[in-house]
């Protein structure tokens, strides 16, 4: 269903670096380490409990578990929108992964608003809570946890350990910059163009996703050289600043222990559909069959009955 690649890293693991920096050093943390990293996860707590599960998960009894990854696109004075919706099911009883790409611009009903709408809109209109409720109710699963990452926060990441290269697959230019193929050095400015273009790539939002993780596996790797106490503290502000999840500190490393296995096996989907205009508006529309498959495929492997 829609495209499959496999992958030896995952989005999920990507993340979780990212906002723990749990897995970035090879040689062990110091205690201000540790002790940041946890107070930095403190601090980016936002509550969410999903309302679709009947017992808690059990991380030690290795229940599946699924994580909505939301890259948003807020600035100052304005909520903004979903830009990237990434739903992840792991499994570590099958020690596999899957990974959904929902498009921004699929039509469904937004719960909370009663109207049909582009599912990124919920964001705008109902912030975390009503973006995770659309999604659960698009797909009926839940929604365990979530990750919520500002954009904007690409630029700040990126300047944060001296700018990465990547290796871009595709010859573009978008918003005064030019981007050529082969090896390309971002800074902060650069790295927020680079992973906002979407009209222009074939792939459209599988292509932008594709730069994203790009740059945030570049971020990891420059991180994982890093010595200074000072950038990790300039990390530590990055996340504070642009990251939200209801992941605990602890739940981090439980999922770090238990579940880690599932990322060596991973399929990636997109939600399968088809581009039409209501009402003069763009739409990507997903026939009521496609999404009901969807869901069956992901309630097997959440083991939902």
């Amino acid at each position: 269903m829609g495209e499959r690649k496999k992958r030896k890293k995952t989005w999920l693991w990507i993340v979780l670096s990212i906002i723990g920096l749990l897995v970035l050093c090879t040689g062990g943390y110091t205690f201000y380490l540790y002790k940041s990293a946890a107070n930095t996860i403190a601090s980016i707590q936002e509550d969410f409990q999903t309302g679709k599960r009947e017992k808690d998960v059990n991380f030690s009894d290795k229940n599946p578990i699924s994580i909505l990854l939301m890259g948003v696109d807020e600035r100052e004075g304005d909520r903004g929108r979903s830009d990237s919706l990434l739903l992840m099911t792991v499994n570590p009883n099958t020690n596999t992964t899957q990974m959904i790409s929902i498009p921004r611009d699929t039509r469904t009903e937004i719960i909370g608003k009663g109207t049909q709408d582009k599912i990124n809109h919920a964001y705008a209109f109902g912030g975390t809570e009503m973006t995770i409720n659309t999604v659960e109710n698009f797909l009926d699963i839940p929604v365990d946890y979530f990750v919520k990452i500002n954009m904007e926060s690409f630029k700040d990441t990126v300047d944060a350990v001296g700018g990465v290269e990547v290796n871009n697959l595709l010859n573009f230019s978008y918003d005064g910059y030019d981007f050529p193929e082969g090896s390309v050095t971002l800074d902060g400015e650069k790295a927020l163009a680079y992973t906002r273009m979407r009209y222009e790539d074939p792939h459209g939002d599988l292509g932008r996703q594709a730069r994203q993780r790009q740059v945030i596996e570049a971020v990891i790797n420059k991180g994982a050289n890093i010595s200074l106490i000072s950038k990790f503290s300039d990390m530590f502000g990055v996340i504070r600043d642009n990251v939200k999840t209801n992941l605990t500190f602890d739940e981090m490393w439980d999922i770090q222990a238990n579940y880690k296995a599932a990322s060596q096996n991973l399929d990636q989907f997109q939600v399968k559909g088809t581009g039409d205009e209501i009402g003069g508006i763009y739409y990507y529309i997903v026939s009521e069959e496609d999404r009901l498959a969807l869901s069956k495929q992901l309630k097997e492997h959440l083991e939902i009955r």
